[in-house]
């Protein structure tokens, strides 16, 4: 079957759809040159903090071609992850929406697999790779230049229909096919709710965010103690941080998923802010058991509860 690039391109994005996943668009596998001066800038400043893996494979970063060897095209897919209910106890401590299900790199990648098998057997033999935030590729870049949609002032995608609780991947494939145009242009206009809103001042100027100062980096990244200038800031974070997306007017409509994967433990969402605190490791493993709530593992996670708890206490 002599499909046009057109037809190929179509195809995939109506699978994309039938997949399951919610955007869709192709980009051409290229040097990401308006990228480069930011990216190094961001790196000269110590924006990465204890990270030092983004400073490692920056040729990889800024050329995907350098990633996966013949790489022509990139498709690049969004999954919405908004929830359909949240946390009950409003004095609980809060963990970010993303991590409510099962851990997003196994159900997006598994959809990315499922898409490559199908452009192998109904478009045309490819070699690629599916990648879920696990290698060297800056992602919201390549969403932008698929048309995805366009960088928010906190430095995430953002989707008109959409918002910005997404999920981004990426096949990285050796198949020409039909480029979008980044057709969105900037819609953030004068609003500047998110960096208002960013209790530890991390989003230190339009579109750039000072990693090393985000609560999710604190949550998350950081393997030592958190640093005490940061308390009082957390607004009870415990897990990663939403504070950005949440004041963002974009996701005022923000829609809940439809994916089974990413439906919560209900005991999740029943934790008292006491059974919280009272957590025992035996009750992380059973509540967290598939959630990328692990990547800290419990004495991470309980280093944060005791850090908000601990302020908590010195302000009543």
């Amino acid at each position: 079957m002599n499909l046009t690039l057109t037809a190929k391109s179509n195809l995939i994005k109506s699978k994309a759809l039938e997949l399951g996943l919610d955007l869709c668009g192709i980009a051409k596998a290229d040097f990401l040159e308006d990228e480069k001066e930011n990216f190094q800038s961001w790196l000269d400043k110590e924006y990465h903090g204890e990270m030092a893996y983004m400073a490692n494979n920056i040729e990889k970063r800024l050329d995907p071609r350098l990633l996966v060897e013949n790489t022509k095209s990139i498709v690049v897919v969004g999954l919405n992850y908004f929830p359909k209910q949240q946390q009950e106890d409003p004095e609980a401590p809060v963990i970010a929406k993303y991590a409510y299900g099962k851990d997003y790199h196994f159900v997006l990648k598994d959809r990315l697999n499922q898409l490559l098998e199908y452009i192998n057997t109904e478009i045309g033999e490819v070699s690629g790779r599916a990648f879920v935030d696990s290698a060297p590729i800056l992602e919201h870049a390549w969403a932008k230049k698929a048309g995805l949609g366009w960088i928010g002032k906190n430095s995430l995608l953002l989707n008109r229909k959409i918002g910005s609780f997404l999920f981004l991947g990426e096949l990285l494939i050796d198949m020409e096919l039909e480029y979008e145009e980044e057709k969105y242009q900037d819609f953030c206009g004068g609003c500047s709710k998110c960096i208002r809103a960013c209790p530890t001042g991390a989003i230190t100027e339009p579109y750039v965010v000072n990693g090393s100062k985000c609560i999710s980096y604190f949550t998350i990244e950081l393997k030592g103690e958190i640093p005490e200038e940061m308390k009082g800031k957390f607004e009870n974070r415990a897990f990663g941080c939403d504070i950005c997306q949440d004041v963002c007017p974009w996701n005022r409509m923000a829609k809940a998923h439809s994916v089974p994967e990413f439906e919560p433990n209900p005991d999740l969402l029943s934790l008292s802010k006491a059974e919280w605190e009272q957590m025992e490791a035996h009750k992380f493993g059973e509540i967290f058991k598939n959630s990328a709530v692990k990547r800290t593992k419990f004495k991470g996670l309980k280093r944060n509860l005791d850090f908000i708890t601990e302020n908590n206490d010195e302000n009543t």
